[in-house]
């Protein structure tokens, strides 16, 4: 579904938005997946990224289908206000398709808890009476769950335990470098840290800081909050943010931006492990690469699923109207991911293939078996 967003800017002058909402299979539950606000945002992209939710949720045998909304719009040029504005608007268009038996949105990239509650508030006022479940991600105070802001990391850590464990390495006194710090690598950065692995370099918009005996992420966490990045941090060693990519680490960790390991760089990467916490960090050149070099590389399907596992966790608690423990939610989370783990490794064994394509298989496969369950009709 494509939609038209005329949108009264502060100053009174109107502009028109493009913005989409793609939904992808729904043969296993409703249609799940991210809202993005992006300059970049594109029909194709959507329909990506909608394909990918649903080997995503099949995986994690999370009962939904893929989607993917977004709009074309740098959030960073318009404020607050008119980003309410788009959103209700956005909401407002989308309306038709969208349903807490239906489709689900939840935040990505360029949007937030705040972006949910808008949108939670603009279809339970068309249907007059509220409606929790038809986003997730939302506010604790509008039905949102405890441990959702940091699910991604969450599972994007234990995901990583179980991989370095695989390859025979102690998380104890590990190695890691952590490209992006944004909403996945610096929560990522800080529970490594708390599981006693080193953290010792990462990277983001604004530059790449480095110290072999170990950041110090609650340090690094503090002046980013007050500077705005990781530039000019006063207590490590700047460095390239290509090195980060390259570092002489156990685990390699990239969550920022789609392809930034690809044929020109794979062959510089020295890290044992790469957990995939962005989408599509690897390409498939770069991919073929790191498997003949011997990294053991865990797709993103798998590592950074946790967010919609809290989700489900999350559209489960509203619809009940009964709210868990962060603890019960953490917990829950990390059985999930680490049940897909065994799952995923024993069928790359079986098969003798990487653990790319054994996610992949594992997932077209669930979706499959749903489909032709429930048969053709009429």
């Amino acid at each position: 579904m494509s939609v038209s967003i005329p949108l009264r800017r502060d100053d009174g002058v109107i502009e028109v938005l493009k913005g989409y909402r793609v939904q992808h299979n729904n043969s296993r539950g409703p249609y799940k997946g991210g809202l993005r606000f992006d300059r970049n945002v594109d029909l194709d992209e959507i329909r990506a990224l909608a394909m990918w939710m649903t080997w995503k949720c099949a995986l994690l045998d999370v009962p939904y289908g893929g989607a993917k909304g977004g709009v074309r719009v740098d959030p960073r040029r318009y404020s607050t206000g008119e980003i309410e504005r788009i959103t209700r608007r956005y909401t407002s268009e989308i309306a038709p398709v969208i349903g807490p038996n239906h489709d689900i949105p939840a935040p990505d990239v360029g949007t937030d808890e705040n972006t949910m509650a808008w949108m939670m508030d603009t279809y339970s006022v068309g249907r007059g009476h509220t409606v929790l479940g038809v986003v997730t991600g939302k506010p604790l105070d509008v039905g949102g769950s405890l441990g959702r802001s940091a699910s991604t990391s969450r599972g994007v850590v234990a995901i990583a335990l179980e991989a370095l464990r695989h390859v025979g390495i102690d998380s104890a006194g590990a190695t890691a470098a952590v490209q992006g710090f944004g909403k996945v690598g610096r929560t990522a950065a800080r529970l490594m840290q708390e599981e006693g692995l080193r953290v010792v370099a990462v990277s983001d918009a604004t530059g790449a800081v480095a110290d072999p005996d170990g950041l110090d992420v609650a340090a690094l966490e503090s002046h980013v909050d007050d500077s705005g990045g990781l530039a000019a941090f006063p207590f490590a060693k700047s460095i390239d943010a290509e090195d980060v990519l390259t570092a002489n680490v156990d685990l390699l960790v990239p969550a920022a931006v789609e392809g930034a390991i690809h044929a020109g760089n794979v062959q510089q990467v020295r890290a044992r492990v790469i957990v995939e916490g962005a989408n599509g960090p690897v390409t498939a050149e770069a991919d073929k690469a790191l498997a003949e070099l011997g990294v053991l590389v865990v797709p993103d399907i798998l590592a950074n699923a946790g967010g919609v596992v809290v989700s489900y966790f999350e559209w489960v608690q509203a619809n009940q109207s009964y709210w868990w423990s962060e603890a019960e939610v953490n917990d829950k989370l990390v059985d999930r991911m680490q049940r897909a783990w065994r799952l995923v490794t024993s069928y790359a064994v079986e098969h003798a293939v990487s653990l790319r394509l054994a996610a992949t298989c594992l997932a077209v496969e669930r979706v499959y078996k749903a489909h032709a369950a429930r048969g053709l009709y009429p």
